[in-house]
């Protein structure tokens, strides 16, 4: 069975990976496989785990914070804003878990600026208003 090649590009690198046997991702309609040869297809992948292997060997577990999906011409290209991956699935989980806490705690943090920012404003403001 020949295989295809797996393009993983992110914003700080891109890999290339030979001899891809198959691919399992879900997008909003649910979970779906790629194999070689297959036809054109395009989608947006959840933010989640994904999956390949390359020949026979074990399964490849692969995290995206969202991801577009793009096979044509046997080679599947992901583009998303960073990934990891490994043979681990309870690394690979872990580490996506954190990576979520991580960003929520992130935009909490933003919101939290924001607000902060928008309150001095209009103190500010009104300050301005009764002079």
């Amino acid at each position: 069975m020949s295989g295809f090649d797996l393009h993983l590009c992110s914003a700080t690198r891109i890999e290339h990976i030979a001899g891809v046997s198959s691919f399992v991702g879900e997008d909003a309609s649910g979970q779906f496989g790629i194999m070689a040869k297959r036809s054109r297809f395009a989608t947006v992948l959840d933010y989640g785990l994904s999956r390949f292997r390359i020949g026979e060997a074990d399964w490849q577990y692969l995290a995206l914070p969202g991801a577009v999906l793009h096979f044509a011409g046997n080679v599947l290209q992901l583009s998303a804003q960073r990934y990891f991956y490994g043979p681990d699935f309870r690394t690979i989980s872990e580490t996506l878990t954190h990576q979520l806490l991580d960003e929520e705690r992130r935009v909490r943090q933003l919101s939290q600026n924001l607000e902060r920012m928008e309150q001095s404003m209009l103190q500010r403001l009104w300050e301005m208003a009764r002079l």
